[in-house]
C-alpha cells in the first residue's frame, strides 16, 4: 500500500519520522506520498521551508511524490483531501503524520492486516499504534479488535473511506439521544465531548468523525498486541499532542515479520475494558495532572 504522510513545520520530528519508515523492511518496495502543508503565518514560514527543503532529498523508497500547499489547509482537510485523492488511484493507504516513530516490522503488520481484511467489511480500519495494556503482556495474539480508531499509523480501504459522512449530517438525532450516546461511548467516554466540539466548531479534528463513522456503522478497528508506533509528538510546538503520557507505549523491539490474523472478529471484553479506561474522566484528569 502507498504510505502517505502528512507534514508541516517540525523539522527534527519529520526526520525521525522518515528515517524511521526508511529503515523499515518494506519501504523499497513502497511509495511514499507526502503532503505539506502551507504556512499559518509569517512566524511559520522559516519552518515550513526547512521542512520542505529537506523533503526534497528524501530517498530509500521505491518512489517520492510531494504535494506542497500553497495555504494552510490545517490537519483535518490535509488528511480529508489528502486521503480521498490517494484514494482515487488506489484501493487502500497507510497513512501517517510527521511526528510518528514506526518499527522496522510496521509496513509488514499494516499489509499484511490490509491483505487479511480486505473483504471484511466489519473491519474498519487497521491500526499500526497500540496503549500499554496490562492485559497485553499474556495475550498471545498478534492483534485484538477495538470499537475506536487510532490515527497514530493507521490503514484502510477505498471503500470504507468513501463511505464516511464528514458533515456529519445525522447529528441531531444522535445529539440528544441517550441511548446512541453510552453506545457511541464503548470507545470511550470523551468521544460524545469531542464530537460535540467538532460539530461546535471549538476543534478542527477530522479523527473524531472517522470514529463517529466507525461508531455509526458498528465496525471494528484492529489494533497490534505490540505497538508498531510512538508519538515523538510531545512537547510545546505540537499543535494536536500535548501532555499525553497515558499514550506512551513500548515500540516492538523484535524481529518478527509474518503475523497471523483471523476472521472470526471476536472482541476481547478484558482488553476492550482496559482500552476504553485509557479515556475515562478519571484518566483525562490523571494526564491533565501529570500524574
Amino acid at each position: 500500500a502507498p504510505v502517505v504522510l502528512f507534514a508541516y513545520n517540525r523539522l527534527s520530528e519529520a526526520q525521525q519520522t522518515i528515517t524511521a519508515l526508511q529503515n523499515n523492511h518494506l519501504a523499497q518496495e513502497s511509495r511514499l506520498i507526502v503532503f505539506a502543508d502551507g504556512a499559518k503565518n509569517e512566524n511559520d514560514v522559516g519552518k515550513v521551508n526547512r521542512v520542505r527543503a529537506y523533503l526534497k532529498t528524501v530517498t530509500g523508497f521505491k518512489s517520492v511524490q510531494i504535494h506542497y500547499a500553497s495555504i494552510n489547509k490545517g490537519l483535518a482537510s490535509s488528511i480529508i483531501k489528502g486521503v480521498s485523492e490517494v484514494m482515487e488511484t488506489h484501493d487502500r493507504a497507510i497513512v501517517l503524520e510527521d511526528d510518528l516513530v514506526t518499527a522496522p516490522n510496521f509496513l509488514d503488520f499494516m499489509n499484511q492486516a490490509l491483505d487479511f481484511y480486505h473483504s471484511i467489511p466489519e473491519v474498519h480500519s487497521i491500526s499500526g499504534y497500540t496503549m500499554h495494556l496490562k492485559y497485553l503482556k499474556s495475550y498471545d495474539k498478534d492483534y485484538y479488535l477495538s470499537r475506536r480508531a487510532s490515527s497514530w499509523g493507521w490503514g484502510t480501504w477505498k471503500d470504507r473511506w468513501e463511505q464516511v459522512d464528514w458533515e456529519v449530517k445525522d447529528y441531531a438525532s444522535f445529539r440528544w439521544n441517550p441511548v446512541k450516546r453510552n453506545k457511541f461511548k464503548r470507545g470511550g467516554s470523551d468521544l460524545p465531548r469531542m464530537l460535540r466540539k467538532q460539530m461546535q466548531g471549538k476543534i478542527d479534528s477530522w479523527a473524531i468523525r472517522w470514529c463517529y463513522h466507525q461508531y455509526t456503522q458498528d465496525l471494528y478497528a484492529i489494533f497490534p498486541s505490540l505497538s508498531k508506533v510512538i508519538s515523538v509528538g510531545f512537547g510545546a510546538d505540537a499543535t494536536h499532542t500535548r501532555n499525553r503520557k497515558r499514550f506512551k507505549t513500548p515500540l516492538d523491539d523484535g524481529n518478527q515479520r509474518i503475523f497471523t490474523f483471523d476472521d472470526t472478529l471476536e472482541f476481547n471484553k478484558k482488553l476492550g475494558k482496559q482500552f476504553k479506561q485509557k479515556f475515562s474522566f478519571f484518566a483525562r484528569l490523571r494526564n491533565r495532572l501529570r500524574l
